[in-house]
């Protein structure tokens, strides 16, 4: 029965609305552009968030440890005597960090990427600086570097320092006349090195939009790689590294690895801290939870404009059912003569006005997911359809429809049936 009930308003409410399609349509339409404008800029920001977690964490900043030799002062305790009684001080040199270090560190720590460094420049044949640096497979994928041609190093050529060199995209053009160097031999600087892979353009600054860190991305692109013994053996003393990058899996790890990582470096320098830690992860973090607390301001702000666009659309709604009153002054006298009561009246107008904000919802959904299709195509980067926008659109949109039909409903639903019945005579 409730049902039924039920399906004749929404019956005789679409009726209506479809009676006076034109008028319908200008009543929904302030209500569609508020709709629209929630979906259409709720999407864009998270857009935009999602855009800048992505590159933040293609960059390999994300959760990141970097371990690097001490600065070169160090405390050690002693006593004096009489009045100088207590601790002092004394400085000695610091040790660097080793490949044996290297090693021991892959074994004990938990992490997702690892890899160390040792970083040298070289003169080219144009009399210009390149930058040669040492490394293992894992600094192309937590760095996102993908590789074009040829191959990365394997695990013989890294256990037994081969002279094989990773080249960027642009060495062919720079270096090589244009000829693809791909198994050719090479000198960079005093060693000679044959080429067995060659990296591809950088996938993150692919476009003009949100382009981060590109002069360093564009110097590390035109560098060469080695693996990271060679570079431990021919390039430092002792097979000592500049530093050692961690990467755990999520930022709740973070303090697990540092741990471990201060733990076997301690064994392995018989309890001196004798190394530092820079906190990339954490200064990440920081950025991102700034970032976030901006795009909220902000969405709170693109909230408030589509509310006014909104409480527009439910003003005409409102002017829309007051008019219709007087229109249907005689149905209304009928269906309470033939015995409707007045809630049945007052349903009829609200379900006639939740209706409307529900078709207005429906099209402004529709019309904020195109535009945020066509944003995405305009900025040539994936914009998705944010759920919440559609859940706060049509929350809204119901909201208006029934603050904006409640009155008109009550106010019909009060009316004499007598007086409604004679009112046009």
């Amino acid at each position: 029965m409730v049902f039924l009930h039920f399906w004749d308003a929404l019956l005789s409410s679409f009726q209506t609305i479809f009676n006076h399609k034109f008028r319908s349509f200008l009543t929904l339409l302030g209500i569609i552009i508020g709709v629209t404008s929630v979906v259409t800029m709720f999407s864009s920001v998270n857009g935009l968030k999602m855009l800048i977690d992505e590159k933040m964490s293609g960059m390999g900043w994300d959760n990141t440890l970097v371990v690097s030799a001490g600065d070169g002062n160090r405390s050690r305790f002693g006593r004096g005597f009489g009045l100088m009684r207590g601790y002092r001080t004394a400085s000695r040199r610091s040790k660097p960090l080793t490949y044996t270090d290297y090693e021991v560190l892959k074994q004990e720590v938990d992490y997702q990427y690892l890899y160390g460094l040792v970083e040298n420049w070289y003169m080219t044949p144009d009399n210009e600086w390149n930058r040669i640096k040492a490394v293992d497979r894992d600094y192309f994928t937590a760095q996102t570097f993908p590789l074009k041609e040829g191959r990365f190093f394997n695990h013989f050529e890294m256990s037994r320092a081969a002279k094989v060199a990773i080249v960027g995209p642009t060495f062919a053009v720079t270096y090589n006349q244009g000829e693809n160097p791909l198994d050719q031999i090479f000198s960079f600087g005093q060693h000679r090195y044959r080429v067995i892979g060659i990296l591809d353009e950088d996938p993150l600054n692919a476009n003009a939009i949100l382009n981060m860190n590109t002069w360093e991305r564009r110097w590390n692109l035109q560098a060469v790689y080695i693996p990271l013994k060679t570079g431990a053996t021919y390039y430092r003393t002792n097979m000592a590294i500049d530093y050692i990058s961690f990467q755990a899996s999520n930022w709740e790890k973070v303090n697990h690895m540092k741990n471990q990582i201060t733990q076997t470096l301690l064994s392995q320098k018989n309890m001196e801290r004798d190394f530092n830690f820079q906190d990339v992860g954490a200064q990440v973090l920081q950025f991102k939870s700034e970032f976030d607390s901006m795009m909220k301001k902000w969405s709170i702000t693109l909230l408030a404009i589509a509310t006014i666009a909104l409480v527009v659309g439910g003003i005409g709604l409102f002017s829309t059912l007051l008019i219709s009153i007087n229109e249907r002054m005689t149905e209304i006298g009928i269906r309470k003569s033939v015995g409707a009561r007045d809630f049945d009246i007052f349903f009829y107008f609200i379900t006639e006005a939740l209706s409307l904000s529900f078709m207005a919802a429906i099209i402004g959904i529709i019309l904020g997911s195109f535009l945020t299709w066509g944003l995405g195509l305009a900025i040539k980067i994936p914009v998705p359809m944010s759920m919440l926008s559609v859940y706060i659109g049509f929350a809204f949109a119901l909201v208006i429809g029934f603050l904006s039909g409640f009155y008109p409903a009550l106010k019909a639903a009060g009316i004499n049936p007598i007086q409604a019945i004679y009112y046009f005579d």
